[in-house]
């Protein structure tokens, strides 16, 4: 996990402080963004190799943006949080965690 540059999307400002903390821990690049709207251009402007994105956001639902995100940039490693209760997928492109999420459960997505 050395070294990634990550991009995190969430409006909660605890949660992103707290996944800051474990990414700097990581030696990790950090950039967030509180709302779909500066994700999204974020996401265009720094091409972050791991992009944790929030479902619901302030200007809409940011796994709306799932298909897109993967389409287009397909080098970045998509992982969907929430922390309200999600329809399941079998699709092994990106990966979904609920809030509070465990910090080795995240270390296993980089491994």
């Amino acid at each position: 996990m050395k070294g990634k540059r990550v991009l995190i999307v969430d409006d909660e400002a605890d949660f992103r402080l707290l996944m800051k903390d474990f990414f700097d821990k990581e030696d990790c690049t950090v950039f967030f963004a509180n709302s779909l709207t500066s994700g999204l251009e974020i996401l265009h402007q720094e091409k972050p190799d791991v992009l944790l994105l929030d479902n619901m956001l302030p200007d809409g639902i940011g796994w709306s943006k799932a298909e897109f995100i993967l389409a287009n940039y397909p080098k970045t490693q998509l992982i969907l949080i929430s922390a309200m209760e999600v329809p399941k997928t079998s699709s092994s492109s990106f990966s979904i965690f609920y809030k509070p999420i465990i910090k080795d459960e995240l270390r296993k997505v980089f491994d």
